[in-house]
Protein backbone atom coordinates (compact mmCIF):
# COMPACT_ATOMS: atom_id res chain seq x y z
CA UNK A 1 0.00 0.00 0.00
CA UNK A 2 1.61 3.23 -1.16
CA UNK A 3 1.10 6.44 0.80
CA UNK A 4 1.77 9.74 -0.96
CA UNK A 5 3.50 12.23 1.34
CA UNK A 6 4.90 14.86 -1.04
CA UNK A 7 3.40 17.24 -3.57
CA UNK A 8 5.62 15.72 -6.27
CA UNK A 9 4.30 12.20 -5.59
CA UNK A 10 0.73 13.49 -5.72
CA UNK A 11 1.42 15.33 -8.99
CA UNK A 12 2.86 12.17 -10.57
CA UNK A 13 -0.17 10.13 -9.53
CA UNK A 14 -2.59 12.76 -10.86
CA UNK A 15 -0.74 12.91 -14.17
CA UNK A 16 -1.11 9.14 -14.51
CA UNK A 17 -4.78 9.29 -13.46
CA UNK A 18 -5.45 11.89 -16.14
CA UNK A 19 -4.77 9.19 -18.77
CA UNK A 20 -7.69 7.09 -17.51
CA UNK A 21 -11.45 7.58 -18.02
CA UNK A 22 -12.17 7.76 -14.29
CA UNK A 23 -10.64 7.82 -10.83
CA UNK A 24 -12.32 6.75 -7.58
CA UNK A 25 -11.94 8.97 -4.52
CA UNK A 26 -12.85 8.87 -0.84
CA UNK A 27 -11.82 10.80 2.26
CA UNK A 28 -11.47 10.24 5.97
CA UNK A 29 -12.04 13.23 8.23
CA UNK A 30 -12.96 14.36 11.71
CA UNK A 31 -15.71 16.81 12.61
CA UNK A 32 -16.80 15.99 16.15
CA UNK A 33 -14.83 18.87 17.69
CA UNK A 34 -14.79 21.42 14.85
CA UNK A 35 -17.21 23.40 12.68
CA UNK A 36 -15.30 22.59 9.51
CA UNK A 37 -14.21 19.05 8.72
CA UNK A 38 -10.53 18.25 9.27
CA UNK A 39 -9.26 16.30 6.27
CA UNK A 40 -7.11 13.41 7.53
CA UNK A 41 -6.74 11.05 4.57
CA UNK A 42 -7.57 10.85 0.86
CA UNK A 43 -7.91 7.52 -0.96
CA UNK A 44 -7.48 7.39 -4.73
CA UNK A 45 -7.63 4.60 -7.30
CA UNK A 46 -7.30 4.40 -11.06
CA UNK A 47 -8.90 1.49 -12.98
CA UNK A 48 -7.39 -1.84 -12.02
CA UNK A 49 -7.82 -4.85 -9.74
CA UNK A 50 -7.27 -5.21 -6.01
CA UNK A 51 -4.82 -2.66 -4.63
CA UNK A 52 -3.42 -2.10 -8.11
CA UNK A 53 -3.25 1.60 -9.02
CA UNK A 54 -4.64 2.58 -5.60
CA UNK A 55 -2.90 4.93 -3.16
CA UNK A 56 -3.41 6.79 0.09
CA UNK A 57 -2.67 10.50 0.35
CA UNK A 58 -1.67 11.96 3.72
CA UNK A 59 -2.80 15.62 3.77
CA UNK A 60 -1.48 16.11 7.32
CA UNK A 61 2.15 16.05 6.16
CA UNK A 62 3.76 19.49 6.47
CA UNK A 63 4.35 21.22 3.17
CA UNK A 64 2.10 18.98 1.06
CA UNK A 65 -0.13 20.88 -1.38
CA UNK A 66 -3.41 19.49 -2.70
CA UNK A 67 -3.23 21.61 -5.84
CA UNK A 68 -2.31 18.64 -8.13
CA UNK A 69 -5.47 16.90 -6.89
CA UNK A 70 -7.53 20.01 -7.56
CA UNK A 71 -6.05 20.14 -11.04
CA UNK A 72 -7.33 16.61 -11.60
CA UNK A 73 -10.72 17.73 -10.28
CA UNK A 74 -10.82 20.39 -13.00
CA UNK A 75 -9.88 17.94 -15.76
CA UNK A 76 -13.10 17.41 -17.71
CA UNK A 77 -11.78 14.25 -19.41
CA UNK A 78 -11.68 12.22 -16.16
CA UNK A 79 -14.82 11.23 -14.25
CA UNK A 80 -14.37 11.62 -10.49
CA UNK A 81 -16.23 8.82 -8.70
CA UNK A 82 -17.36 9.11 -5.06
CA UNK A 83 -19.87 7.34 -2.86
CA UNK A 84 -22.15 9.66 -0.84
CA UNK A 85 -20.05 12.62 -1.91
CA UNK A 86 -21.70 15.48 -0.03
CA UNK A 87 -19.32 15.73 2.93
CA UNK A 88 -16.29 15.05 0.74
CA UNK A 89 -17.28 17.85 -1.62
CA UNK A 90 -17.86 20.24 1.25
CA UNK A 91 -14.27 19.74 2.40
CA UNK A 92 -12.84 20.58 -1.03
CA UNK A 93 -15.22 23.50 -1.57
CA UNK A 94 -14.36 25.08 1.78
CA UNK A 95 -10.63 24.53 1.22
CA UNK A 96 -10.24 25.55 -2.42
CA UNK A 97 -13.65 26.54 -3.81
CA UNK A 98 -13.42 23.68 -6.31
CA UNK A 99 -15.78 20.84 -7.23
CA UNK A 100 -14.70 17.62 -8.99
CA UNK A 101 -16.12 17.70 -12.51
CA UNK A 102 -17.45 15.61 -14.09
CA UNK A 103 -18.76 13.95 -10.94
CA UNK A 104 -20.34 10.53 -10.41
CA UNK A 105 -21.87 9.60 -7.05
CA UNK A 106 -22.53 5.88 -6.74
CA UNK A 107 -25.08 6.40 -3.96
CA UNK A 108 -27.16 8.65 -6.23
CA UNK A 109 -26.69 6.29 -9.18
CA UNK A 110 -27.69 3.29 -7.06
CA UNK A 111 -30.89 5.10 -6.10
CA UNK A 112 -31.73 5.57 -9.77
CA UNK A 113 -30.84 1.94 -10.51
CA UNK A 114 -33.32 0.61 -7.95
CA UNK A 115 -31.11 -0.07 -4.92
CA UNK A 116 -33.21 2.19 -2.66
CA UNK A 117 -32.66 5.53 -0.97
CA UNK A 118 -29.24 6.37 0.53
CA UNK A 119 -27.91 2.85 0.06
CA UNK A 120 -24.65 2.29 1.93
CA UNK A 121 -21.30 1.47 0.35
CA UNK A 122 -21.09 -1.82 2.24
CA UNK A 123 -24.42 -2.90 0.75
CA UNK A 124 -23.28 -2.13 -2.79
CA UNK A 125 -20.03 -4.03 -2.26
CA UNK A 126 -22.02 -7.03 -1.10
CA UNK A 127 -24.66 -6.88 -3.85
CA UNK A 128 -22.54 -5.84 -6.83
CA UNK A 129 -18.98 -6.93 -6.09
CA UNK A 130 -20.05 -10.00 -4.08
CA UNK A 131 -17.48 -9.21 -1.41
CA UNK A 132 -17.67 -8.28 2.27
CA UNK A 133 -15.95 -5.39 4.04
CA UNK A 134 -13.95 -5.49 7.25
CA UNK A 135 -15.46 -2.66 9.32
CA UNK A 136 -13.28 -3.04 12.43
CA UNK A 137 -11.56 0.30 11.73
CA UNK A 138 -14.80 2.20 11.21
CA UNK A 139 -14.37 4.36 14.33
CA UNK A 140 -10.70 5.18 13.82
CA UNK A 141 -9.30 8.56 14.84
CA UNK A 142 -7.90 9.32 11.41
CA UNK A 143 -5.87 12.28 12.67
CA UNK A 144 -3.51 10.06 14.67
CA UNK A 145 -0.24 8.89 13.18
CA UNK A 146 1.11 6.41 12.31
CA UNK A 147 -1.80 4.54 10.73
CA UNK A 148 -1.71 0.77 11.12
CA UNK A 149 -1.77 -1.62 8.16
CA UNK A 150 -5.32 -2.61 9.16
CA UNK A 151 -6.44 1.02 9.03
CA UNK A 152 -4.80 1.52 5.65
CA UNK A 153 -6.41 -1.64 4.26
CA UNK A 154 -9.81 -0.52 5.52
CA UNK A 155 -9.41 2.92 3.97
CA UNK A 156 -8.16 1.65 0.64
CA UNK A 157 -11.14 -0.71 0.28
CA UNK A 158 -13.36 2.36 0.01
CA UNK A 159 -11.94 3.11 -3.45
CA UNK A 160 -10.85 -0.28 -4.80
CA UNK A 161 -14.34 -1.85 -4.75
CA UNK A 162 -15.75 1.48 -5.89
CA UNK A 163 -14.25 0.85 -9.34
CA UNK A 164 -16.42 -2.24 -9.92
CA UNK A 165 -19.48 -0.51 -8.49
CA UNK A 166 -19.00 2.47 -10.78
CA UNK A 167 -18.56 0.36 -13.90
CA UNK A 168 -21.66 -1.70 -13.06
CA UNK A 169 -23.88 1.31 -12.34
CA UNK A 170 -22.61 3.32 -15.32
CA UNK A 171 -23.44 0.41 -17.63
CA UNK A 172 -26.88 0.04 -16.03
CA UNK A 173 -27.61 3.75 -16.52
CA UNK A 174 -26.50 3.58 -20.14
CA UNK A 175 -28.81 0.63 -20.73
CA UNK A 176 -31.83 2.21 -19.00
CA UNK A 177 -31.33 5.70 -20.43
CA UNK A 178 -31.50 7.21 -16.93
CA UNK A 179 -28.09 8.88 -16.81
CA UNK A 180 -29.79 12.30 -16.95
CA UNK A 181 -31.60 11.44 -13.70
CA UNK A 182 -28.23 11.21 -11.97
CA UNK A 183 -27.04 14.43 -13.62
CA UNK A 184 -30.06 16.30 -12.23
CA UNK A 185 -29.48 15.00 -8.70
CA UNK A 186 -25.79 15.90 -8.80
CA UNK A 187 -26.55 19.53 -9.63
CA UNK A 188 -27.48 19.98 -5.97
CA UNK A 189 -24.15 18.52 -4.83
CA UNK A 190 -22.16 20.90 -7.02
CA UNK A 191 -24.13 24.01 -6.05
CA UNK A 192 -22.11 26.31 -3.73
CA UNK A 193 -25.36 27.22 -1.94
CA UNK A 194 -25.47 23.64 -0.62
CA UNK A 195 -22.36 24.32 1.49
CA UNK A 196 -22.22 28.08 2.05
CA UNK A 197 -24.16 28.70 5.26
CA UNK A 198 -25.57 32.24 5.52
CA UNK A 199 -25.81 33.12 9.25
CA UNK A 200 -28.95 35.23 8.81
CA UNK A 201 -30.73 32.23 7.29
CA UNK A 202 -29.62 29.75 9.97
CA UNK A 203 -32.85 30.28 11.96
CA UNK A 204 -34.78 28.32 9.35
CA UNK A 205 -33.14 25.10 10.56
CA UNK A 206 -34.22 25.66 14.16
CA UNK A 207 -37.44 23.83 15.02
CA UNK A 208 -39.68 25.73 17.44
CA UNK A 209 -43.36 25.52 18.35
CA UNK A 210 -43.78 29.28 18.54
CA UNK A 211 -44.15 30.82 15.09
CA UNK A 212 -44.90 34.41 16.09
CA UNK A 213 -42.77 36.98 14.21
CA UNK A 214 -41.61 38.61 17.48
CA UNK A 215 -40.33 35.30 18.79
CA UNK A 216 -38.75 34.35 15.48
CA UNK A 217 -36.94 37.70 15.32
CA UNK A 218 -35.02 36.75 18.47
CA UNK A 219 -34.49 33.20 17.16
CA UNK A 220 -33.04 34.62 13.95
CA UNK A 221 -30.55 36.86 15.76
CA UNK A 222 -29.48 34.12 18.17
CA UNK A 223 -29.03 31.59 15.35
CA UNK A 224 -27.03 34.11 13.30
CA UNK A 225 -24.73 34.85 16.23
CA UNK A 226 -24.24 31.15 16.96
CA UNK A 227 -23.38 30.40 13.32
CA UNK A 228 -20.95 33.31 13.05
CA UNK A 229 -19.21 32.45 16.33
CA UNK A 230 -19.02 28.74 15.47
CA UNK A 231 -17.47 29.52 12.09
CA UNK A 232 -14.90 31.99 13.46
CA UNK A 233 -13.93 29.74 16.40
CA UNK A 234 -14.17 26.57 14.27
CA UNK A 235 -16.28 24.75 16.86
CA UNK A 236 -19.54 22.81 16.36
CA UNK A 237 -22.58 25.05 16.66
CA UNK A 238 -23.93 22.88 19.47
CA UNK A 239 -20.79 23.67 21.45
CA UNK A 240 -21.88 27.31 21.46
CA UNK A 241 -25.42 26.46 22.55
CA UNK A 242 -27.93 23.84 21.46
CA UNK A 243 -31.26 24.42 19.74
CA UNK A 244 -33.12 23.75 23.00
CA UNK A 245 -31.14 26.49 24.74
CA UNK A 246 -31.70 28.82 21.78
CA UNK A 247 -35.47 28.35 22.04
CA UNK A 248 -35.32 28.94 25.79
CA UNK A 249 -33.32 32.16 25.34
CA UNK A 250 -35.76 33.38 22.68
CA UNK A 251 -38.63 32.79 25.10
CA UNK A 252 -37.02 34.28 28.25
CA UNK A 253 -35.20 37.13 26.45
CA UNK A 254 -32.39 37.68 28.99
CA UNK A 255 -31.24 41.28 29.39
CA UNK A 256 -28.14 40.81 31.52
CA UNK A 257 -25.68 38.23 32.87
CA UNK A 258 -27.89 37.65 35.90
CA UNK A 259 -30.75 36.62 33.60
CA UNK A 260 -28.40 34.29 31.71
CA UNK A 261 -27.50 32.60 34.98
CA UNK A 262 -31.12 31.52 35.33
CA UNK A 263 -31.09 29.52 32.09
CA UNK A 264 -31.64 25.80 32.58
CA UNK A 265 -30.24 24.70 29.23
CA UNK A 266 -27.34 27.06 28.54
CA UNK A 267 -23.86 25.56 28.91
CA UNK A 268 -21.81 26.97 31.78
CA UNK A 269 -19.10 28.36 29.50
CA UNK A 270 -21.75 30.22 27.48
CA UNK A 271 -22.87 32.25 30.50
CA UNK A 272 -19.80 34.44 30.49
CA UNK A 273 -17.30 36.00 28.13
CA UNK A 274 -17.72 36.49 24.41
CA UNK A 275 -20.59 34.02 24.02
CA UNK A 276 -22.61 35.61 26.82
CA UNK A 277 -22.03 39.06 25.33
CA UNK A 278 -23.07 37.79 21.91
CA UNK A 279 -26.25 36.23 23.29
CA UNK A 280 -27.31 39.42 25.07
CA UNK A 281 -26.59 41.54 22.01
CA UNK A 282 -28.51 39.13 19.75
CA UNK A 283 -31.53 39.10 22.07
CA UNK A 284 -31.52 42.89 22.17
CA UNK A 285 -31.44 43.09 18.37
CA UNK A 286 -34.31 40.63 18.10
CA UNK A 287 -36.44 42.44 20.69
CA UNK A 288 -35.84 45.79 18.99
CA UNK A 289 -36.47 44.48 15.46
CA UNK A 290 -38.94 46.67 13.54
CA UNK A 291 -42.20 44.95 12.71
CA UNK A 292 -41.62 45.19 8.95
CA UNK A 293 -38.28 43.34 9.26
CA UNK A 294 -39.48 40.44 11.39
CA UNK A 295 -39.21 36.98 9.80
CA UNK A 296 -42.33 35.24 8.61
CA UNK A 297 -42.57 31.45 8.53
CA UNK A 298 -43.79 29.80 5.34
CA UNK A 299 -47.41 29.02 6.16
CA UNK A 300 -48.55 28.27 2.62
CA UNK A 301 -49.02 24.58 3.27
CA UNK A 302 -50.84 25.22 6.54
CA UNK A 303 -53.55 27.08 4.63
CA UNK A 304 -54.01 24.51 1.89
CA UNK A 305 -57.47 23.12 1.25
CA UNK A 306 -56.57 19.50 0.66
CA UNK A 307 -58.93 17.21 -1.22
CA UNK A 308 -58.41 14.02 0.84
CA UNK A 309 -59.90 11.70 -1.78
CA UNK A 310 -57.60 13.09 -4.47
CA UNK A 311 -54.63 12.84 -2.10
CA UNK A 312 -55.40 9.15 -1.57
CA UNK A 313 -55.59 8.57 -5.33
CA UNK A 314 -52.21 10.28 -5.73
CA UNK A 315 -50.75 7.90 -3.17
CA UNK A 316 -52.01 4.93 -5.15
CA UNK A 317 -50.64 6.40 -8.38
CA UNK A 318 -47.26 7.08 -6.75
CA UNK A 319 -46.99 3.53 -5.46
CA UNK A 320 -47.84 2.14 -8.88
CA UNK A 321 -45.41 4.40 -10.76
CA UNK A 322 -42.47 3.86 -8.43
CA UNK A 323 -42.92 0.10 -8.39
CA UNK A 324 -42.83 0.12 -12.19
CA UNK A 325 -39.77 2.40 -12.25
CA UNK A 326 -37.96 0.47 -9.52
CA UNK A 327 -37.36 3.49 -7.25
CA UNK A 328 -38.50 4.20 -3.70
CA UNK A 329 -41.72 6.22 -3.48
CA UNK A 330 -40.28 8.69 -0.96
CA UNK A 331 -37.60 9.64 -3.47
CA UNK A 332 -40.35 11.11 -5.62
CA UNK A 333 -42.67 12.71 -3.08
CA UNK A 334 -43.53 12.51 0.60
CA UNK A 335 -46.99 12.64 2.14
CA UNK A 336 -46.90 16.42 2.54
CA UNK A 337 -45.99 16.83 -1.15
CA UNK A 338 -48.95 14.69 -2.21
CA UNK A 339 -51.31 16.72 -0.02
CA UNK A 340 -49.89 19.89 -1.56
CA UNK A 341 -50.45 18.60 -5.09
CA UNK A 342 -54.00 17.60 -4.17
CA UNK A 343 -54.56 21.15 -2.89
CA UNK A 344 -53.36 22.74 -6.13
CA UNK A 345 -49.68 23.47 -5.39
CA UNK A 346 -47.26 22.77 -8.19
CA UNK A 347 -43.91 24.02 -6.85
CA UNK A 348 -42.88 20.65 -5.42
CA UNK A 349 -39.93 18.54 -6.50
CA UNK A 350 -42.19 15.86 -8.00
CA UNK A 351 -43.23 18.38 -10.65
CA UNK A 352 -39.82 18.82 -12.22
CA UNK A 353 -37.03 16.83 -13.84
CA UNK A 354 -36.96 13.05 -13.81
CA UNK A 355 -39.55 12.93 -11.03
CA UNK A 356 -41.99 14.59 -13.40
CA UNK A 357 -41.26 11.89 -15.99
CA UNK A 358 -41.92 9.10 -13.51
CA UNK A 359 -44.86 10.54 -11.59
CA UNK A 360 -45.54 14.26 -11.94
CA UNK A 361 -47.00 14.27 -15.44
CA UNK A 362 -49.61 11.62 -14.67
CA UNK A 363 -50.26 13.20 -11.25
CA UNK A 364 -51.30 16.39 -13.02
CA UNK A 365 -53.47 14.44 -15.45
CA UNK A 366 -55.14 12.69 -12.52
CA UNK A 367 -55.82 16.03 -10.83
CA UNK A 368 -57.28 17.39 -14.07
CA UNK A 369 -59.58 14.39 -14.52
CA UNK A 370 -57.84 13.18 -17.66
CA UNK A 371 -56.98 9.72 -16.33
CA UNK A 372 -58.46 7.26 -13.86
CA UNK A 373 -57.03 4.34 -11.87
CA UNK A 374 -58.24 0.77 -11.91
CA UNK A 375 -57.12 -2.41 -10.20
CA UNK A 376 -55.76 -5.11 -12.48
CA UNK A 377 -54.75 -8.19 -10.56
CA UNK A 378 -51.96 -7.19 -8.19
CA UNK A 379 -51.25 -3.95 -10.02
CA UNK A 380 -52.91 -0.59 -10.72
CA UNK A 381 -53.67 0.44 -14.28
CA UNK A 382 -53.93 3.99 -15.64
CA UNK A 383 -57.02 4.49 -17.80
CA UNK A 384 -57.35 7.37 -20.27
CA UNK A 385 -60.61 9.32 -19.97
Amino acid sequence: MKTLTTTQELAEFCQAAARHPYVTIDTEFLRERTYYSKLCLVQLAMPGKGDENAVLLDPLVDGLSLEPLYGLFRDQSVVKVFHAARQDLEIFWVDAKVFPEPLFDTQVAAMVCGFGEQVGYETLVRKIVRESLDKTSRFTDWSRRPLSDAQKTYALADVTHLRDIYEFLAADLEKSGRAHWVTEELQILTDPATYDVVPNEAWRRVKTRNASPKFLAVVRELAAFRETHAQSANVPRNRVFKDEALAELAATKPRNSSDLGGSRLLLREARRGVIADGILAAVARGVDCPADQMPEPDRRREKLQVNPALADLLRVLLKSKTESAGVAAKLIANSADLDAIAAGMRDVSAMSGWRYEVFGEDALRLCDGKIALAAKGQSVKVIEL
